[in-house]
């Protein structure tokens, strides 16, 4: 891995803490603006080959697809509530964040999702309306490369055209949309920050089928802006771990953020503008550990909502078979959605949207049902487990182009029926005890209390999520698929979408930042994350928090 050679403090109008989507879309944009930009990123940085040894390792059996990035130590955290976060599962400390292996999915918030308590007298309002945030969704799919289509009549509105158009669906996908024709539930393209063709000096998408570690480009990450921002002159400084964030004597504006280099030395970066980009955990955190006699309780946190109001998606699936193939594939993605049930009336069931898995394994009976012998995943499997059955099954499935397509339409060893899944994530209210507080009885590599995160679903995921489980029982139903397994709320572990801990209000007394994401009680510091989340609504947050990444830089510059 590249690491940055000089991690001293330089000259700065502006001061990021974090590398990931939001830190990296706020440097771009101001450094491009003419500012003098340092982003300070507490893991390392990776190299092309990094990336190609991330896709041979993620196709592995039982691979830790975190090791990359993960410190044991500096990474340590609680877990008390009754959902378990498995943080370090999850997130990614690293030159472009968890946009290293997300899924590229990047659907808008709805219309209503800002406007909850007018629509539904639930949660509370953003103090921006999906108008204010529009032209910023439509930077941040241009920036990122998105490929869809506006074929949704339940998104968002939208009058611009995607970057790029979108990916074909499935065969699975038209054995999904006969049941739910007949039904009356609408499919759409599923938005992917995948290029469908060549954009922005990126390759279109080669098919390796390891998505979450693509190694040719197509696929987008934070390090692309991050080049960016660097061609203008900003300046990346990677394994800085940021300890503290340190204000004026009146606690009015920020003076400096401390920060420690694997050297073990400590610096202060000093700059005009200070924001904070560390997602929905680390960016709660930071602020506890910075308080102070002005903040006894953490900075910016007068309102004691920092922390408080942790949300993510839950979600549940349904698998099932067919007599027939289904033609699943580990080359492929979600390529179809439905936003049928996004909308609602109270007092119905919360939003939720449903995609359809082209990646589907499924068990019955004690048999499993699996993927081709020739898709990359089961050929690794073979070759760390050769039974003689695997052997005999590889050895008649030889992989070559000419047999590659029959291959995803042949019976494995065990023969038909062939797997397929249907997957519902849903919204969860803000509650103010969902929260990130400090662990004082458990430190990390730096001597700081570890995050200790308490996460439940209220009665309200748990009915929309029950509502979600039976619409995807009668499409399985009118396909004729055997339900093999069922995945509920029940045990289940926190989503990758770490969402409204420090969020956004025009009521100091209640939230941490403003409409325009810096916070009440400090005029020069900003948080750029979906912590500022007011809600999380039923969508995955990239595409928002780049957007409002975006909408912060803009209001920085203005101040600059």
């Amino acid at each position: 891995m590249t690491s940055t050679d000089d991690r001293t403090p330089t000259e700065a109008d502006v001061c990021i803490v974090g590398a990931g989507p939001a830190g990296a879309f706020t440097a771009y944009s101001l450094a491009r603006s003419g500012h003098d930009v340092v982003v300070l990123e507490a893991g390392e940085r990776l190299t092309p080959e990094d990336h190609h040894r991330r896709m041979e390792m993620w196709l592995r059996p039982n691979f830790e697809r975190n090791a990359f990035w993960l410190d044991e130590s500096r990474d340590a955290y609680t877990s008390t509530g009754d959902i378990d976060a498995r943080l370090n599962k999850t997130r990614v400390k690293a030159v472009g964040g968890t946009s290293l292996h997300w899924d590229a999915n990047t659907p808008r918030l709805h219309e209503e999702d800002f406007e909850m308590n007018t629509r539904y007298g639930v949660a509370q309002d953003w103090p921006i309306s999906y108008d204010d945030l529009r032209p910023y969704y439509v930077q941040a799919e241009r920036e990122m490369g998105v490929s869809g289509a506006d074929d949704n009549p339940h998104g968002p509105p939208r009058e611009e055209p995607y970057p790029m158009k979108a990916f074909e669906p499935s065969y699975s996908d038209s054995l999904f949309a006969e049941a739910c024709e007949e039904l009356g539930i609408s499919m759409a393209s599923q938005p992917k920050a995948i290029n469908s063709e060549a954009y922005d000096d990126r390759s279109e998408c080669v098919g390796y089928g390891v998505c979450n570690a693509c190694p040719s480009g197509a696929k987008y990450s934070a390090e692309v802006h991050v080049r960016k921002a660097e061609i203008e002159s900003a300046r990346i400084v990677d394994q800085a771990q940021v300890l503290s964030v340190e204000h004026d004597r009146a606690g009015d504006t920020v003076e400096s953020v401390v920060y420690a280099t694997p050297d073990g030395q400590e610096y202060r970066q000093e700059a005009d503008q200070f924001v904070i980009a560390c997602g929905g955990i680390e960016t709660p955190r930071l602020l506890l550990l910075s308080d102070s006699d002005v903040y006894p309780n953490g900075l910016a946190n007068s309102s004691d909502a920092v922390g408080r109001y942790l949300m993510d998606h839950p979600s549940v699936t349904t698998r099932g078979v067919l007599p027939v193939p289904t033609r699943q594939s580990n080359i492929g993605w979600v390529s179809s959605r439905s936003d049928q049930f996004y909308a609602y009336e109270a007092p119905g069931p919360g939003s939720y949207h449903l995609t359809f898995s082209n990646t589907a394994k499924s068990t019955s009976g004690g048999a499993q049902y699996r993927l081709p012998p020739t898709s990359p995943s089961n050929i690794l499997e073979t070759v760390g487990n050769p039974t003689p059955d695997a052997l005999a099954e590889l050895a008649t499935d030889p992989l070559n182009e000419t047999e590659l397509g029959d291959a995803l339409n042949r019976p494995t060893a065990a023969g038909p029926p062939y797997p397929l899944s249907i997957r519902g994530a849903g919204e969860m209210l803000p509650r103010p005890d969902n929260r990130v507080t400090l662990d004082r009885s458990r430190t990390d590599s730096y001597g700081r209390p570890v995050p200790s995160i308490t996460l439940s679903d209220g009665d309200h995921a748990r009915e929309t999520m029950e509502h979600c489980l039976e619409v995807q029982e009668s499409i399985m139903s009118e396909l004729g698929a055997e339900i093999t397994d069922v995945s509920t709320l029940e045990g289940r572990s926190m989503s990758t979408h770490h969402m409204g801990t420090t969020r956004m209000g025009t009521d100091p007394d209640e939230s941490v930042v403003n409409e325009e994401c810096r916070t009440h009680d400090l005029s020069n510091l900003w948080i750029a994350s979906s912590s500022v989340f007011p809600t999380g609504g039923a969508n995955n947050p990239t595409l928002t928090i780049a957007a409002l990444a975006l909408k912060t830089a803009d209001h920085i510059d203005d101040r600059l």
